[in-house]
């Protein structure tokens, strides 16, 4: 198995030598343009690290596929960013932002076809599992994003539908990228489906997160405007949430359903900063200086405290999730219903 070091390396320079056909310029510059912005890179890294449990030989079979993941990912966010309206990816411009929408779509679907040309290079041997688990991994990838897209018309979203949501949209491409390596490393059945898993469970943990991130998040870090989700009536795992939790929900229902249409509609709707929008308790609270608090330093209030010791007895009993190699599925954690009861998280 090969260290993190070396795949890092590996992966510096399979993005490095990346071509794209030149001509026309206004078709595949998009392509070179998405690429070089940068990325994390997740899923061929996810790809290669599976693949080195089972060999070492790091060749165009395996390094093509792996490309490909990423190149049908730029793809997603391509059109994603159009569907959202989105005017940053990676704190640059979008592509329908930089060019126009018209060369957003088209140029999303020739990375599409570009994608499926590098997926065609895996070994004779496992092409046809490796292109079947890829086909139904873009499909449910579709389907993620329409529910998504018909979630912001619904009220109301049950958590069970938003982890269905995020499975589709998010968690399978993960899984595939895992599978997909360790199918062409020669792992059995069985191996595989693991792989597929562990990429499933870590994709859906990487979504809540994104959510966070949207909405909480540093802009200059995060890479793209904060508060896009709450702007384009997302149901985000925090909006979910809320209504789960909330004792007012017309209340927050009125403010999520404000305009965005303006500029000043949207910074309104946004929130302004992470301090003055987290809800009481989960931040620490200032008090005044007082005798109390001679120096003046922050202190966390009762509210916090409470809110804290409410975190650590939530660890045990946050959600987890499971799916196997042929279908996309979810499963809460057994618990009883006075810990449900207790649990505030």
């Amino acid at each position: 198995m090969l260290k993190e070091t070396e795949i890092d390396a590996l992966i510096v320079r399979m993005f490095d030598e990346i071509r794209f056909t030149r001509e026309p310029a206004g078709l595949y510059d998009p392509l070179r343009y998405m690429i070089q912005i940068g990325g994390k890179r997740i899923r061929p890294r996810l790809c290669l690290t599976a693949y080195s449990f089972f060999s070492e030989r790091f060749d165009e079979g395996i390094l093509s596929p792996a490309t490909a993941l990423e190149i049908f990912h730029s793809f997603t966010l391509m059109h994603d960013d159009i569907m959202d309206r989105s005017p940053l990816r990676r704190g640059v411009p979008t592509v329908w932002k930089k060019w126009n929408e018209d060369t957003a779509i088209l140029s999303g679907d020739v990375m599409l076809i570009d994608a499926y040309q590098r997926i065609c290079k895996a070994p004779q041997a496992v092409l046809d599992r490796v292109l079947e688990l890829f086909s139904r991994t873009a499909a449910q990838v579709c389907d993620g994003q329409q529910y998504d897209m018909d979630f912001e018309s619904e009220t109301e979203v049950p958590m069970a539908d938003y982890n269905k949501m995020i499975g589709l949209k998010t968690a399978v491409l993960l899984a595939c990228s895992a599978a997909m390596g360790a199918i062409i490393g020669g792992a059995s059945r069985t191996e595989s489906d693991a792989f597929y898993n562990y990429g499933y469970q870590l994709g859906m943990a990487f979504q809540v997160a994104d959510d966070y991130l949207d909405a909480f998040g540093d802009e200059k870090v995060f890479g793209k405007p904060i508060g896009g989700d709450i702007v384009n009536g997302k149901k985000s795992w925090l909006t979910v949430r809320t209504l789960e939790k909330t004792p007012d929900k017309a209340a927050f229902l009125a403010a999520f359903a404000l305009p965005a249409d303006t500029p000043e509609q949207k910074a309104a709707k946004s929130p302004p900063s992470r301090r003055s929008t987290l809800p009481a308790g989960w931040m620490p609270t200032p008090r005044p200086r007082s005798s109390a608090s001679p120096t003046g330093r922050w202190r966390p209030s009762p509210a916090s405290v409470s809110a804290r010791s409410r975190r650590k007895s939530c660890a045990a009993s946050r959600r987890s999730w499971s799916a196997g190699p042929n279908s996309v599925g979810w499963r809460g954690s057994r618990q009883s219903s006075r810990t449900r009861e207790a649990t505030t998280c």
